[in-house]
This record gives structure tokens, sequence and C-alpha cells, in this order.
């Protein structure tokens, strides 16, 4: 596809989740279905290598594999996709960003390098190199609450100003001052905050999410989405009872419980039950059991009806 432009970049982006089976291997035919249903939601875009695509407990065999399904799956049904070239040490992730340009993506997700933090003139140096590599292909940083170093707006400002070929960042949302002072540092830049507070973001100013409640439901999240452009006190409305219950039921698995944020994204997935992704995470890291996965659904369904119920 052609190189997206950060005016491009907007609404519900679904997340390619793996289903791990009991061996640790990746299911390549479980991961169709969960692309086709995906395709089929019509979702704004599909991404890799996020978070909760596990990139940092991938061989480069398997990203290969999963890039190349997941660009010709997407080529094929007109839809956008990013693939994340995401990786702990920057020049696999600069190797994972050269071979996966060569599959057209709109655009590719990098982190920061995150054995050492990263200065202000390293993380440029950094940028810079990976657009060289990407050229014409657009840079979305992923900065979540987790990184080693967690920007604020007037640093992902000067990213920008130096490095022109970033053209998205995704990060955690914060008050209205936060989003006031994105505003006034990120102009050229499609920011992307968290799924469940998405409503609030779209008031605010922000362009999209990369979702989590997309793996709750593709559709559903994507209905939430068109319902933001058309009308907002509706969906701020959702948004409400939303954060509720994931306040209560979901996120207090890793806030209260240790699990990693994947396994919580996982966990949603199998309450939406839209794919046969499992929940399942590669060792050593800990997944949530299927039977809360049960026990939790038909809270959710009472919950957000309009997401759970979405054709």
């Amino acid at each position: 596809m052609d190189p997206l432009s950060s005016e491009q970049i907007r609404g519900n982006w679904a997340a390619v989740l793996l289903p791990i089976n009991e061996d640790e291997r990746i299911d390549y035919a479980r991961l169709a279905d969960e692309l086709e249903a995906l395709v089929a939601a019509r979702v704004d875009g599909i991404y890799t290598n996020g978070t909760a695509g596990e990139f940092y407990n991938q061989t480069e065999d398997e990203f290969d594999r999963l890039s190349m399904l997941v660009a010709d799956r997407c080529e094929r049904a007109g839809v956008p996709f990013q693939i994340g070239v995401s990786h702990m040490g920057p020049r696999i992730s600069l190797e994972r960003l050269r071979r996966a340009a060569a599959l057209r993506p709109g655009a590719v997700q990098v982190i920061l390098p995150d054995w050492f933090p990263v200065t202000d003139d390293e993380a440029v140096a950094f940028l810079e190199r990976m657009a060289e590599a990407a050229d014409p292909i657009g840079l979305v940083l992923y900065n979540p609450p987790h990184a080693k170093r967690v920007l604020s707006p007037a640093e992902i400002g000067r990213l920008k100003a130096a490095v022109p070929a970033l053209v998205g960042v995704k990060v955690a949302d914060g008050d209205e001052a936060w989003y006031t002072a994105m505003r006034a540092h990120t102009a050229g830049l499609a920011v992307f905050v968290p799924g469940h507070r998405l409503a609030t973001g779209y008031r605010l100013g922000a362009h999209g999410s990369y979702s989590n409640v997309a793996c709750l439901h593709p559709a559903g999240a994507q209905r939430w989405y068109d319902q933001m452009t058309t009308d907002i006190e509706a969906a701020l409305e959702l948004e409400t009872r939303l954060r509720t219950f994931m306040g209560g039921h979901v996120l207090p698995f890793i806030a209260h419980h240790g699990y990693p944020d994947p396994a919580v994204d996982k966990l949603l997935a199998c309450i939406g039950g839209w794919a046969d992704v499992g929940t399942r995470l590669r060792w050593p890291y800990r997944w949530i059991p299927e039977s809360e996965a049960e026990r939790l659904r038909p809270l959710a369904r009472e919950a957000v009806p309009e997401i759970l119920d979405a054709p």
C-alpha cells in the first residue's frame, strides 16, 4: 500500500494477537482465521507487534512469517496496515524494519531502545536511521507508560521537529492540560491514546487508538469510534460504562495480580469471543485462565452490549 500521512492515520486500529499452542508455537491456522475476522470487522486498520502482539517474544523467522501473512491479507482486502518492528535492541529493530519495508506497510511502529534509556540526542539518532531505512514509509513511535523513558508532549514535539518522517505516536493520555500541551507540540502527528478512553480523547483532540477495545470486539470498537464522529455525547456515555467494567473487573489483573498487559488483551479477546485466540502467553509470562473470560463475559455484555453484540 502507499505510505500513510499523519492525516490518514485515524480511528480504530486492531492488534494482531498471537494464538499460542501448548507447545508454545504460534498457531498460524488460527492466526489466519483471526485475520479474516479482523478484515470482516471493517476496522480502520490492522497492525502487528505492539505489546499485545508480543513482539518481544518472537524469533526473527516468526516475525517475518507473521509480517508477510498480514501484509498479504490486508493488501488483498484493501485494509490499511502497519507493521511493528520494535525490539529492545536497536540493531534488531533496524533489521526488522529493513525487511518489513519491502512489504510496503502504511507505516512502521517503533519503540526507543529499551535496555538503557536514551538521551534526547540518542533518540534522534535512532529515529533518523530508522527513518532513512524506512523511507518513504513513515514512523509511528510507541511510547507506553511502561517505556524506560516516557516522553512529555514537548519532548515528542522536539522529536517530530528533528525527524519529519515521524507521523504518529502512541501514548497514555492525561488530563485536559496534557491534551492542551499535546495540541501545542504535536502538529503533524497522529496521536493515539488508550482504547477504553478514546471518546474522551477524541473530544480533546486525539486521532484514534491502537485499541484494547478492538481486542474485546473489533466490530464493536469500530462502531463505537464511528459513533464518536456523529454523536460524541452518546459515545462518552458508553465510555463511562466501559471504564467502569474495565476498572472493576479487568485492569485489576495488572494492578493487583501482576499479570502483564498482553495477558489482559488476550483475556478481552476471549471475553469477546470473536476469534479463537486463547489466553496463553509464551514462557516465562503468566496468562489468565480462560475460565475468567467465561466468568466476565456476561458482565461485559451487561455493561457494554453495543460492543459485545456487534454483528
